[in-house]
């Protein structure tokens, strides 16, 4: 893995394929690698150069054991895309959960790294429930509480996954053995840097002033961030796209890949028609 000196730190990264670059940001706690398994083929498969990122905190990037900041995570994808050499208006960018934040404050202060964004299972405020999840790992995390992986496992398929998924117990016990040998350790220095960087104030008047061409999309079971909300962001950017992928909750790009995948492609390449979704942002 390329390991790229960003802000005074190490940030690793891998790329695959070749084309106009792709830069994918992941959400709390993620690794990169995330996006092998589906989105990387289906994006390479269409043309693009894919980078994917492992934010500050994740392994191999350093830990940053003294803290860090939205505003840090924001200048380290700024700083990758100049590293790349892809800074120079033509870079297509990823966000998924806290990662879309990410970007959705890229686009307001370097909107010149940017040509296009999609906006994955995103919010441009913080909700009462989203404080208290959030309260809820942080003090989790602070206490030095580790669940035992089994109940780990079991929690994130509640909290992550649609019903389709739930109801469907020869694919529910794949996922909780996925889930049980992948659950993240939030008391981990780096992982516990990120717990809080999504509770921002109310953005969205903010993103009002985003001018590049932006697609939201949100999933239909998510009970991490409510589509309600995705959708509040895709009001906000003028002219931003948006859909609603059924049948997934907020692991959306694992659980509907093939849906996720075309509405990034199709976004891409300019044909917003074949996008649909149960609720208009407008």
């Amino acid at each position: 893995m390329p390991i790229a000196r960003i802000n005074g730190i190490n940030l690793g990264y891998d790329e695959y394929g070749t084309g106009e670059p792709v830069l994918m940001v992941t959400g709390t706690g993620a690794p990169g690698r995330m996006w092998r398994t589906h989105q990387v083929p289906a994006l390479t498969g269409a043309g693009y150069r894919v980078i994917t990122l492992d934010n500050r905190g994740i392994p191999p990037s350093d830990p940053c054991p003294d803290g860090f900041t939205l505003v840090d995570m924001v200048a380290d994808v700024a700083g990758l895309i100049e590293h790349l050499g892809a800074g120079d208006g033509a870079c297509r960018v990823v966000g998924y959960s806290l990662g879309a934040i990410v970007v959705q404050e890229l686009l307001l202060t370097r909107p010149d790294l940017v040509r296009q964004a999609a906006l994955m299972a995103t919010s441009g405020r913080t909700d009462a429930l989203t404080a208290a999840m959030t309260a809820a790992d942080v003090e989790l995390s602070d206490a030095g509480g580790k669940l035992p992986p089994r109940f780990a496992a079991y929690v994130q398929a509640l909290q992550n996954l649609s019903p389709r998924t739930l109801n469907d117990e020869e694919r529910l016990r794949d996922w909780l053995a996925v889930l049980e040998m992948s659950a993240v350790d939030t008391t981990a220095t780096g992982v516990r840097g990120q717990l809080g960087l999504q509770l921002i104030p109310d953005r969205l008047a903010a993103y009002r002033r985003i001018d590049r061409p932006c697609l939201v999309i949100g999933f239909q079971d998510d009970l991490v961030i409510r589509p309600h909300l995705s959708r509040e962001v895709a009001r906000s950017i003028p002219g931003c796209s948006y859909t609603e992928i059924p049948g997934c909750g907020h692991y959306g790009y694992l659980e509907r890949p093939a849906a996720v995948n075309s509405a990034i492609t199709e976004f891409f390449a300019g044909r917003l028609d074949n996008l649909v979704g149960p609720e208009s942002p407008r």
